[in-house]
């Protein structure tokens, strides 16, 4: 199977897809400043999903999540990308105890970049838990249904399928 996302957009930028939420503060709001942060300081957004509300993944907390996923295309490695990433949740108030998943005003994981498997000390690409979370699986979906994971060769309606994600989600808006 060939991959949608080939190796590298027009230019020679490169097509990452990026998964964005969080459960603190003005969720929409800061979804909105996120994209907008992103399309100045990472790439052109081309895609965007609908928000998806969700039950936590992983810990519990009162307050639901709002995810999206964002297709860029940018000129900046993988490495650059986390690097502005972080940036960008640091500028959305994003506060890290190091004491596993909590509530987040802002999460940006780089989910998939190009069709590169990446294994770093900092980054692990496609994102290893993209198979487990329908709130990642479905907006990727929406936006790129024939994107084939580069790792298992599966395209997202399979990999929708396939998942033993539980947790309550549903659509809510377009942004």
């Amino acid at each position: 199977m060939e991959s949608i996302s080939a190796t590298t957009a027009q230019n020679n930028e490169n097509i990452v897809f990026l998964g964005i939420g969080g459960n603190l503060g003005d969720r929409i709001a800061n979804l909105r400043s996120a994209i907008k942060f992103i399309g100045e300081r990472i790439g052109k957004v081309e895609k965007i999903s609908s928000v998806y509300l969700s039950e936590p993944w992983g810990f519990k907390h009162a307050k639901y999540f709002t995810n999206i996923v964002a297709k860029v295309c940018t000129p900046l490695s993988a490495d650059e990308v986390l690097t502005k990433a972080f940036e960008i949740e640091t500028e959305l108030k994003r506060t890290r105890s190091g004491n596993g998943y909590e509530g987040r005003t802002m999460d940006i994981d780089i989910l998939f970049f190009n069709d590169k498997i990446i294994s770093t000390e900092n980054l692990i690409v496609p994102h290893p838990f993209v198979c487990q979370r329908l709130f990642v699986l479905l907006p990727m979906q929406e936006i790129e249904p024939d994107f084939v994971h580069p790792q298992n060769g599966e395209k997202m309606h399979k990999l929708v399928e396939r998942c033993n994600d539980n947790g309550k989600i549903r659509k809510i808006i377009h942004l």
